[in-house]
């Protein structure tokens, strides 16, 4: 049996050129980047200036106040690098003080689940070590679509509509950005956010005076560190103000969490893959499950590792629970043994448990003088002493399938060789109270930490919560072949691993990789509030045919149809390192994602 051949039909080209690549999650992020790169910009520089954008046309995606996971190479040095741009609890962030305030869980939104703003500092940290434009430059996009405006996307306006009455009733200032005249804006409109534009606008004069270019990125880094932000949003998040669980608590984050936080970079982790590196962030994100779900069906043969029939995505959804075990059981922001749980005789143990029929356990391996967090496994969950608002959760496919939003995406190649996979989150409008003087809110990240004792990923002050961010670098003999990445929460890296398996195994192109139908599982512990799992859950798209979907019920998956195109947001550039060919392509569920390149 082959590998079932892609479709003839593509929504798109992949696109292919020697010039430059850029992709992303909407049109005017990834139209930014190329014109950096048009304008004798790198990949870090394109990366930076559509990074900023989106902050502004994507506010219901992501914020300045959110959170940040890239991975890169350059031109220079091929090796896998990963952009820490996730901040930690701060301080006064304990688990002792969550449960003094009557949470069994850290809720979804409000100003106790944010961790401390970590994006932007990343932002700058990259553009000031391997950029080569000034800042001002860089974020001139941003600041013109938020002084001047842009085009409300469709979906923006039904995020705000959702939660119009949170805002109305508890969140007047985020009404009043957001719903000028009490009203949710109609797409298309134009809509600006002058307070933000300000914010860039203060991190561009920090540095005049200085020097050199570096020099002057380094001051907006402080500015953003130590200046107005950091007053204004501890001051107005100390105010009690309605949380997800339907009560009203004050936030924890002072002016301290923000001066003692900058960004960093470090060595990715890695997996050998049917002739590929894979490369991946450390166990603080969720990164390493996609490695060790590879590592499980490495040892298969092909006709097991296709999506498109009922084997191959029985195979695939159980690959992923056991993977998906050992990251709710051992994952977070500690020593977490990777050199045991990526071996390959840890992957066989792994393969073994996979039968013909779906499991309904969340079965994470044993690892020698290592005690796996068990963590609460919740089918439904209603909060003590309050009712559930709305503005929760990080915006994705919900378990019906619903489509809800994403994170965003982005992912820049140069004619050099500098290659770029970012995925930028948190901050979203719907995450907390808009800060007045500043245009945005803080994030939501440390929702993924649990309030019980014994988890690597239980809340500790200066601890990064377990992301769910995870962007990918592809290497092939040593050098970088393709960079892509999704949003969608745990969804991220299930929706990567067809795309990895059709391009590899496979041979599909990236476009066609992209537009096939998809899967995945829900058999997890959801890593947002309120955190429950599925049994055996499984949402597929109905391209996957009626033969496959009704076999996977046979096998016992609990099965959700949630239309033709609707999973995967993914988007991919790539480099072939013998002629310097250059690709790219993106999304066309939502008709927003574009790519764009010579």
């Amino acid at each position: 049996m082959t590998f079932t051949p892609p479709p003839a039909f593509t929504t798109r080209p992949t696109l292919e050129g020697t010039f430059g690549m850029s992709a992303s999650t909407h049109w005017l992020a990834t139209a930014s980047a190329q014109a950096v790169l048009e304008r004798g910009g790198n990949a870090f520089d394109a990366a930076v200036a559509a990074a900023f954008v989106l902050h502004v046309v994507e506010p219901h995606l992501n914020g300045p106040g959110g959170d940040l996971v890239a991975i890169f190479a350059t031109a220079a040095d091929p090796s896998p690098t990963v952009l820490s741009g996730q901040g930690p609890a701060p301080a006064a962030a304990t688990r002792e003080h969550y449960l003094a305030e009557g949470l069994e869980l850290v809720p979804g939104s409000g100003a106790l689940a944010a961790a401390v703003p970590g994006a932007v500092d990343a932002w700058l940290l990259l553009l000031k070590e391997h950029g080569t434009w000034e800042l001002g430059d860089v974020l001139a996009f941003a600041i013109g679509y938020a002084e001047d405006g842009h085009p409300v996307l469709e979906r923006v306006c039904r995020t705000i509509a959702a939660v119009a009455d949170l805002f109305l009733e508890h969140w007047p200032s985020s009404a009043e950005l957001w719903m000028p005249g009490g009203r949710v804006p109609e797409p298309g409109e134009l809509i600006r956010n002058p307070a933000y534009a300000a914010v860039l606008r203060e991190l561009v004069a920090a540095g005049d005076g200085a020097a050199t270019r570096e020099a002057r990125i380094e001051a907006a880094r402080s500015e953003w560190a130590t200046g107005r932000v950091a007053k204004e949003a501890s001051a107005f998040l100390r105010r009690p103000h309605r949380h997800s669980p339907g009560t009203d608590h004050a936030g924890v984050i002072t002016e301290d969490d923000f001066a003692a936080y900058r960004a960093h970079v470090e060595p990715a982790v890695t997996l050998e893959f049917r002739g590929c590196t894979i490369a991946k962030s450390g166990a603080w994100g969720q990164g390493p499950a996609l490695l060790q779900t590879l590592a499980i069906l490495d040892g298969f043969d092909d006709e097991r590792l296709d999506p498109s029939t009922e084997l191959g995505a029985h195979t695939i959804l159980e690959a992923q629970k056991l993977a998906y075990a050992d990251r709710d059981a051992y994952y977070g922001d500690a020593q977490v043994p990777l050199e045991h749980l990526l071996t390959p005789e840890y992957a066989a143990e792994r393969r073994a448990l996979i039968s013909d029929g779906a499991s309904t356990e969340h079965r994470p391996g044993s690892i020698p003088g290592v005690e796996p967090f068990l963590p609460p496994l919740r089918v439904e969950y209603t909060p003590p002493g309050g009712s559930a608002t709305a503005g929760v959760g990080e915006p994705t496919v919900d378990r019906s399938g619903e489509t809800r939003g994403d994170t965003c995406h982005l992912d820049v190649v140069d004619r050099w060789g500098n290659i770029v996979a970012a995925t930028p989150s948190g901050g979203w409008l719907q995450s907390s109270p808009t800060i007045p003087a500043l245009g945005f809110c803080l994030g939501s990240r440390l929702q993924m930490t649990w309030l019980e004792e014994g988890s690597a990923s239980t809340l500790t002050p200066g601890r990064r919560p377990r992301t769910t961010l995870t962007p990918t670098l592809v290497l092939r003999d040593g050098a970088p072949v393709a960079a892509l990445g999704s949003p969608g929460g745990d969804q991220q890296d299930l929706w990567q691993l067809p795309y990895l398996l059709r391009t590899i195994v496979g041979g599909y192109t990236p476009q066609q990789a992209i537009d096939a139908p998809t899967l995945h599982s829900t058999s997890m512990a959801g890593s947002f509030w309120p955190r429950t799992w599925e049994p055996a859950g499984a949402v597929v798209e109905d391209r996957l045919g009626d033969e496959v979907i009704a076999g996977l019920e046979a096998r016992g998956h609990v099965v959700t149809r949630a239309g033709d195109w609707t999973l995967g947001r993914l988007s991919a550039v790539g480099r072939d390192p013998k002629t310097g060919v250059l690709t790219a392509a993106a999304n066309p569920r939502g008709a927003q994602g574009y790519a764009a390149g010579r």
